[in-house]
């Protein structure tokens, strides 16, 4: 089994209530165990920033699927939701956007999949939820929480927990 952490986000339709039914997509599918869910957080848009805000969260599951497999079911899950890849402008908005951000200790650079993630540390809005639940995992020689620190973390605000 691999220790695997997923981002979480989307600025399109009820994404709050999305979460949960790809969070269990996402088990079923790859017959994982989920480990760690972060909080919800409003985050502002990043990259095209003419756009609502984000929701992004962060998981951490037990999966014996290999990456590429993984990465499949996730864009796979991504489309059941109503994302369209082909069809969407670079960081616009979406219904559901699914990364995978750290699988074990993996490290690769394929055309079709990166390990870790390669703009992870450039991204508050992923790190902030990810310390939540796996504050000092080492990804790349460096602990989720001393890659956050150096980060500014304005404009990401943690959402009450949904009833």
């Amino acid at each position: 089994m691999a220790s695997v952490l997923i981002a979480l986000g989307g600025n399109v339709g009820d994404v709050r209530a999305t979460f949960p039914k790809a969070i269990a997509n996402i088990c079923g599918m790859t017959q994982a165990v989920l480990l760690a869910r972060s909080s919800d957080y409003a985050t502002p848009p990043w990259g095209d920033e003419q756009q609502a805000r984000f929701i992004n969260a962060c998981i951490e599951i037990d999966t014996s699927l290999d990456p590429h497999a993984l990465l499949f079911t996730l864009h796979k899950v991504e489309t059941k939701f109503g994302r369209d890849r082909a069809n969407e402008r670079r960081w616009g908005p979406r219904t559901l956007d699914l990364d995978l951000i750290a699988y074990d200790d993996v490290s690769m650079q394929k055309p079709e999949l990166t390990l870790p993630h390669p703009r992870l540390f450039e991204r508050a809005f992923v790190l902030v939820p990810l310390k939540e639940i796996a504050p000092d995992r080492v990804i790349a020689g460096r602990s989720v929480a001393s890659a956050l620190a150096q980060l500014s973390t304005d404009g990401i605000e943690r959402l009450p927990d949904l009833v």
